[in-house]
């Protein structure tokens, strides 16, 4: 499973460069434009410079309208500003064929500039409260779109969590869609320690964090600490190895 921080800065770039040996991808966002907020070109190239050249950077596109003009002229530009991964929130999509012309259109955009990019359709794990496409349907979006992989996260940063709104056999179903479309399967949304073990368990592929290593728990007034990185990464391989020798978590 990879680790996938979420800075919402150049100087929190800084502190997860820090702690590189500790994380997987960088991920760029802003967390005051929502969920899976848009930071500035500008900022991505920033943060692409100021990580080790061998950590991918990944980078929100939003939380989306169904607009696929828009969004796709979104996406080129992160995969110009040094984007690895690019991230699309179907927030404005209400249905699988909406989704699949918005990410059919990104795919393209970013594909035609960069054949390795990897594009990423989200989800909503509280889609319920947004009106927006239902979880399940996410990974037959990606796929029928071309794109890399699937992803949930969470719309309304409430303080509640993926598990609260999709529970683990959800999440697993969710997982198993995934690689059954040969998509990775990447999970977020106010995901703690705690959660690992579930999420290790189904087979998740990227798990995404922030507030879990900000500060006080914080993902808009905390900062990312370099200690926090390392303790979450230390329990997922923790997690990890009680995985591979078949010993139940937290035993």
């Amino acid at each position: 499973m990879l680790l996938l921080i979420s800075p919402d800065g150049v100087e929190e770039a800084l502190d997860c460069a820090k702690s590189a040996e500790h994380l997987d991808i960088v991920d760029v966002k802003k967390p005051d434009e929502g969920s899976l907020g848009a930071n500035f070109p500008w900022v991505i190239r920033e943060i692409r410079d100021a990580v080790p050249a061998d950590k991918p950077v990944s980078a929100t596109v939003g939380d989306v309208p169904y607009k696929p003009g828009t969004v796709a002229q979104a996406a080129l530009g992160a995969v110009v500003s040094g984007a690895t991964y690019i991230k699309v929130g179907l927030y404005g999509c209400t249905t699988p064929e909406q989704g699949v012309e918005v990410m059919s259109a990104v795919v393209r955009a970013v594909k035609d500039h960069r054949p390795e990019a990897l594009v990423v359709a989200s989800g909503y794990a509280d889609a319920h409260r947004i009106g927006c496409v239902n979880p399940l349907a996410v990974p037959h979006i990606a796929a029928r779109s071309g794109a890399d992989a699937a992803m949930l996260d969470t719309a309304v940063k409430d303080g509640t969590r993926l598990f609260d709104h999709v529970p683990p056999d959800v999440c697993a179903e969710f997982v198993r869609l995934a690689h059954a479309a040969g998509l990775l399967a990447a999970l977020a949304g106010s995901v703690q320690q705690t959660d690992l073990g579930p999420l290790t368990r189904i087979g998740t592929d990227i798990v995404g964090v922030r507030g879990a290593v900000c500060a006080g728990g914080d993902r808009k007034a905390g900062r990312i600490q370099p200690r926090l990185v390392a303790a979450f990464r230390a329990e997922m391989d923790r997690q990890a190895r009680e995985h591979a020798v078949g010993v139940p978590a937290g035993k």
